[in-house]
């Protein structure tokens, strides 16, 4: 690629005859294969800006990427300009008034030792390496949701660089209607974010506890059962307690299921608050008092470099039936060909996240039940068709007992995709979409229109 094609790029420019290419175009689902033009590595705002107006002018596509953990790829793509904000990962923190101000691509491990080693909490998600920034836009789902809220709802601040290459500050006073956007709805829509300031929770000096439960024997009927004290124990639950828990069918081992999540109490109380499942035979409790950065790390350990998947989550709204909860169970039973770890994931909402209103923010599901998550994990690249389309043809199933799509959990090819993300809110984020991106510079699969 001739140097005149690429002038105007600053930063670390990737092309396919660099020999980084092959890794710099790798997400961290390796199931994505995809091509990018160009990849630029920003190490200041400037280069952002560099790029916006570059693939502009040769009318080259833009996608924006910080951890590189969308599920569907839509961080990357063929024939595109990646800006990868990775290396804009600076952080401060403001202790008279317990702010935090990051560059947006900071990664969740980088924020948590950051202000973990401070004395701090921060809500933010499970994986190590997922950007805070594309975490929280899409909302951001945590182990520490029920206590704090979403990762949306400690923003106060927001700078965004636009189609023209221009710094627009945004928060609740002003641009407050892209704030409100941004706050659920903006990963990859409206501009590069390149900039966040959050409202920590005050110094916290008590540990927590970190706790993990599973059952020894799994068997499909258990499934049910746990599935079932589950969504009849979730309502009351002490918000400071937040729980994912898998139902899953892994090679090797067959059926099981795990649960980890935070509790800002004790063990004695986080042990009264579990004693529901205890009634199933063969549970297993482990309990952990720790500091809040300690808890952290040991749920980080969990994850891998990399996986090759299909994943999706949708919004639970009610109580299953018996015979629901028995079709639920039974699309694990038979994983596809290929698979080494097929499940059903349960991720707690309610507390302090249905306190905000479903129109306060972006996010329109707040008054949801908890999010049902579907996955297959697998190995050889052989298996990826098998298991992408086992995936697909159960999620017809899922749609049909469930309401919405959770946006940082998406799956490509979804009907009606605004309305599914956004519930009622679509059509605000449409008008806001057509303020402040006129021209549609920032599209990509499922971006506003």
């Amino acid at each position: 690629m001739s140097s005149s094609f690429l002038k105007g790029l600053t930063g670390e420019v990737v092309t396919i005859n660099d020999p980084s290419y092959e890794p710099s175009r790798q997400e961290w689902n390796r199931a994505i294969k995809k091509y990018p033009l160009v990849m630029v590595y920003c190490e200041r705002k400037q280069d952002v800006v560099n790029a916006i107006c570059w693939a502009q002018r040769r009318r080259v596509g833009i996608r924006i990427r910080s951890g590189g953990h969308h599920y569907e790829g839509y961080s990357t793509g063929d024939l595109v300009l990646v800006i990868d904000i990775s290396r804009l990962n600076a952080l401060k923190l403001d202790k008279k008034r317990h702010r935090l101000t990051m560059e947006a691509g900071a990664k969740n491990t980088e924020v948590y030792h950051f202000v973990g080693s401070k004395g701090y909490v921060f809500p933010g998600g499970t994986c190590p390496t997922v950007g805070v920034s594309g975490f929280t836009l899409g909302g951001g789902w945590g182990l520490s949701s029920r206590r704090y809220g979403l990762g949306c709802d400690s923003l106060l601040e927001i700078e965004l660089i636009n189609y023209e290459g221009r710094i627009i500050k945004t928060n609740r006073y002003c641009h407050s209607d892209l704030f409100w956007a941004c706050c659920g709805a903006g990963g990859g829509n409206f501009g590069v974010v390149v900039s966040m300031t959050f409202q920590l929770p005050k110094l916290r000096t008590k540990p927590i506890t970190l706790v993990r439960f599973f059952y020894v024997g799994t068997t499909k009927k258990k499934q049910e059962k746990v599935m079932d004290i589950w969504q009849k124990w979730l309502p009351t639950l002490d918000r400071r307690m937040t729980l994912v828990t898998s139902f899953y069918n892994a090679e090797g081992e067959g059926l099981g299921i795990f649960a980890n999540g935070f509790f800002y109490g004790s063990p004695n109380r986080a042990r009264k608050l579990l004693e529901p499942f205890m009634k199933v035979e063969g549970f297993r409790l482990e309990l952990e008092e720790l500091p809040f950065l300690d808890a952290v790390k040991k749920i980080e350990e969990t994850y891998p470099p990399s996986e090759k998947f299909k994943s999706t989550g949708r919004f639970v709204q009610r109580r299953y039936s018996k015979q629901e909860l028995q079709a639920i169970t039974e699309l694990i039973q038979q994983p596809a060909k290929g698979s080494v770890y097929a499940a059903i994931s349960f991720y707690a909402l309610g507390g302090a996240i249905k306190e905000v209103g479903s129109t306060d923010t972006a996010f329109y599901y707040r008054n949801a039940r908890y999010i049902l998550g579907f996955q297959s994990v697998w190995v050889k690249n052989s298996a990826a068709s098998a298991n992408q389309k086992w995936v697909r043809e159960r999620f017809e199933y899922i749609k049909s007992i469930t309401e919405g799509s959770y946006v940082n959990f998406p799956i490509s090819n979804l009907q009606n995709y605004e309305r599914e993300y956004f519930g009622e809110n679509a059509e605000r984020l449409e008008r806001i979409n057509r303020r402040y991106d006129p021209y549609n510079v920032f599209r990509f699969p499922q971006g506003l229109r």
